[in-house]
């Protein structure tokens, strides 16, 4: 089966429908599918449900699709550097079920694992635990958490073969492996695309049985997130010994 598409919008002709759950990695800026996003965007689909640990920034990553009201509810860990997210949740026009970053990890993880559920300390007594089922395991209070399956998730990948084997480049991996196996189809964008047998059996993060279909995003912008900086100093260091060579 041919995994490697044109472009984008190929990749995601087909899979997309009003009201489904979408998985998106990364953290922050940091390893987002960001050209699948925009074409979730160009397709005009809407009612969704994102599951990702934050909304990017506005106007980049996620933040498009909020930009453009596509999102019906969020599923995320943090949502601090994006004000229209902030905006459209204080105002009712977004739904937002918050979680503890482990916690979401965990629930993409297990959902991906075929595990329908799993107890954790994280969050009991809390306004986290709710609703929800707390039960005792050693003298100790824990709260019942859903593992997560979406409908597609989309995920970034520094280097791929043509087969789907992936691989993430250092902090870019964060939540991209967990969510390639917790979904019905996930498309990848990766940077490098290369033959099968290229890389390294024992490099490779997420299999590409769980990949099924890829496009390659080369000379891709990087953006920074939070750009911290320090005045250069112009004044080069003495010598070892304060001596002149």
């Amino acid at each position: 089966m041919k995994k490697v598409h044109s472009d984008a919008t190929a990749a995601l002709a087909g899979l997309l429908q009003d009201g489904m759950t979408i998985m998106a990695g990364g953290f922050g800026l940091c390893g987002i599918p960001d050209v699948l996003i925009a074409a979730i965007r160009d397709s005009g689909v809407k009612e969704l449900t994102v599951i990702s640990n934050n909304a990017g920034i506005d106007g980049v990553g996620l933040g498009v699709l909020l930009q453009t009201r596509q999102i019906a509810k969020m599923i995320s860990s943090y949502v601090g550097e994006n004000k229209e997210f902030a905006r459209q949740y204080l105002g009712g026009e977004l739904q937002i079920e918050f979680n503890p970053q482990g916690t979401l990890a965990e629930r993409i993880r297990a959902g991906g694992a075929g595990i329908p559920a799993f107890f954790t300390k994280t969050g009991v007594g809390t306004l986290i635990a709710e609703g929800k089922e707390v039960r005792e395991f050693d003298g100790e209070d824990y709260v019942m958490e859903r593992g997560l399956f979406a409908d597609l998730a989309i995920v970034h990948a520094w280097k791929g073969d043509t087969e789907g084997n992936l691989v993430y480049r250092r902090t870019a991996r964060n939540f991209n492996p967990m969510m390639a196996s917790a979904a019905k189809v996930t498309v990848a964008q990766v940077e490098h695309l290369v033959q099968p047998g290229e890389i390294d059996a024992d490099s490779i993060h997420t299999p590409g049985i769980f990949i099924k279909r890829i496009i390659h995003v080369p000379n891709r912008e990087k953006r920074i997130e939070q750009r911290t900086t320090r005045p250069r100093n112009e004044t080069a260091p003495a010598a070892a010994g304060g001596g002149a060579i």
